[in-house]
């Protein structure tokens, strides 16, 4: 059961890699010139040393006078942020007649992502596709190493099945049909991984509108407008309660009073101070970026200043995809609010399939058949924080055999006829991705000289001798995904991480209320998706696919549901 998503054309596909540069660029968030060749350690790329500096990321709560107030407005629930949580919380909120007000800083709907995680739906009923819910909540309570709220972790699964139910009927509306993505099931990252099918998708797959463009569609029809270019500046609180928020607009600030409050803001990866602070992990082996530029942690911050309390470890969602020029290092360049990625290829692909790679200095150094993440953590043990992935002229029929998981999935598209040219688009296009006839000539396109491109050489004939044998006996990886690199051409490429968000925030129990140090529920408040934390930490579980838009949009729904007495 393969092909389960094959009405999504391989254009539509393409779009996301080949013209991800430009879409960055459009947004500002395009890093800036390769820097040049350097072994740098983990300090001296930024991360670790400007965490001290960066410190102060919280910084201090805004006053705002009464009588610098230019409007106010009543309503029992505000919603702020109108992204995946939000626009749940507001379908939902409408449909159940409660009296609302949405805002957003940006000035249009952000992008939304087709996927989404949902457990036991009736179209997994319909594929005769059981899931282990116990097993799953154990799964994602494993990713987390137990730093989670299980009990919110479970509302995910018991109410997934009923937002799928309700997100698929708005879509169909738009001729929007859902699809379950089945793929085989089967072990990998070299040992034995839950991979239930939870995701779902749209078809067909972004081609407007999608489905936060839909939703807020619906809510205009509702006579529910978002209120757009509100950029919240801090919320109302006093003694443990929060009464509403203040937000600056094109017309002056704006104070909305609310009986309750939803913070759905999305997490702080376009904030490079709290990045530095909070995350160097991450920023150590970055070389590019995929997030919204609208999550700067403000409501975090303001959440924070209310008196709520924080996830104390950080987890990062990112992809394996920040294809970059030889001798780029991983890391910030820049300093403070300023500071860029230094990579302009936010999503090449390719770089989730599991082909040999090799640190700087020609050597293999992890597992590549592992969640994306995996590979870029490791980075940070290795020279610049970087890898360099290697395969030759067989790469696609090696992409079919490798059969991944996830957004990386790319069988359907192959045979839908997707060429490795159009596949890797972006990379050749800015000539990063390096074509030879020989290996000699591919490791000196690399930036391989000397012991490096000894130790290069060598470690491709080791790789292909694992091929031979089906036994990774440094790793550990699978033998269906080991390749071999004897066919030319050969092709080589650097990579570091892409950072697509952040998924710690504010602490939150099973109903979204937002705690404070004490576990103390903040009357008043609550928060849903990027801006909440207690369910993920360290890392995205990457094989419970689309679990992240799933939350998101379950948090919101259950928030709007609770306070209509529906929950």
């Amino acid at each position: 059961m393969s092909n389960k998503t094959m009405s999504m054309n391989r254009r539509d596909f393409l779009g996301l890699g080949a013209a991800g540069a430009a879409v960055v660029g459009a947004l500002g968030l395009a890093g800036c010139a390769p820097s040049a060749p350097a072994e740098k350690s983990l300090g001296e790329t930024g991360a670790a040393t400007d965490a001290a500096a960066a410190s102060d990321w919280l910084g201090t709560e805004p006053e705002v006078a009464e009588g610098d107030i230019a409007e106010t407005l009543d309503t029992d629930f505000l919603i702020i942020g109108a992204g995946t949580a939000g626009l749940a919380a507001a379908g939902a909120a409408a449909d159940l007649g409660l009296n609302f007000i949405i805002c957003d800083k940006a000035n249009q709907v952000p992008e939304t992502r087709e996927y989404l995680g949902g457990v036991d739906t009736a179209y997994a009923k319909a594929n005769n596709v059981e899931i282990d819910k116990p097993k799953l909540l154990n799964e994602l309570t494993r990713y987390a190493s137990g730093k989670c709220n299980q009990k919110l972790i479970k509302m995910w699964i018991d109410e997934s099945a009923e937002y799928v139910d309700w997100v698929t009927e708005v879509m169909k509306d738009q001729g929007k049909e859902v699809m379950l993505d089945m793929p085989p099931a089967h072990a990998t990252g070299g040992t034995d991984y839950y991979v239930p099918y939870v995701q779902h998708l749209w078809e067909p797959s972004y081609v407007p509108p999608m489905r936060n463009d839909v939703i807020a569609e619906r809510l205009s029809g509702q006579g529910r407008d978002i209120l757009f270019e509100h950029e919240m500046v801090k919320l109302l609180h006093g003694e443990g309660t929060v009464t509403g928020a203040i937000f600056k607009t094109k017309d002056g600030y704006k104070q909305i009073n609310a009986k309750n409050t939803l913070l759905a803001t999305g997490g702080y990866a376009a904030n490079p101070v709290m990045m530095r602070a909070l995350q160097p992990a991450a920023v150590a082996c970055c070389t590019a970026s995929s997030f919204n530029p609208t999550c700067t942690g403000d409501g975090i911050r303001a959440g924070l200043w209310a008196g709520a309390s924080k996830d104390i470890d950080a987890a990062p969602m990112i992809f394996d995809r920040g294809a970059v020029a030889p001798g780029v290092d991983a890391g910030y360049e820049g300093t403070d609010e300023a500071a860029v990625f230094r990579g302009n290829i936010f999503q090449e692909n390719i770089g989730s399939q599991p082909f040999m790679k090799v640190n700087r200095r020609g050597q293999r150094f992890a597992n590549e058949s592992t969640p994306y993440d995996f590979v870029c953590f490791a980075a940070t043990y290795q020279p610049g924080g970087v890898w360099c992935q290697v395969y030759d002229a067989n790469m696609m029929d090696d992409m079919v055999r490798f059969e991944t998981v996830g957004c990386s999935r790319v069988v359907p598209y192959i045979e839908m006829g997707m060429t490795f040219d159009e596949y890797t688009a972006a990379s050749q296009e800015s000539g990063i991705l390096m074509k030879a006839d020989t290996l000699e000539e591919l490791a000196d396109m690399l930036g391989f000289a000397d012991q490096d491109k000894e130790n290069f050489l060598a470690e491709v004939e080791r790789y292909n001798g694992f091929f031979d044998k089906q036994v990774d006996e440094d790793f550990g990886k699978e033998a269906y995904r080991l390749s071999a690199i004897r066919q030319a051409p050969f092709y080589g490429c650097w990579f570091g991480g892409s950072l697509l968000t952040t998924i710690d925030g504010l602490r939150i129990n099973e109903n979204c209320q937002v705690l404070d140090p004490e576990l103390n529920v903040i009357e008043g408040l609550y928060a849903a998706g990027d801006v909440s934390g207690s369910f993920f930490s360290g890392n995205y579980p990457e094989y419970i696919v689309g679990v992240a838009c799933g939350r998101s949009s379950v948090e919101g729904r259950h928030v709007a549901k609770l306070l209509a007495g529906a929950a």
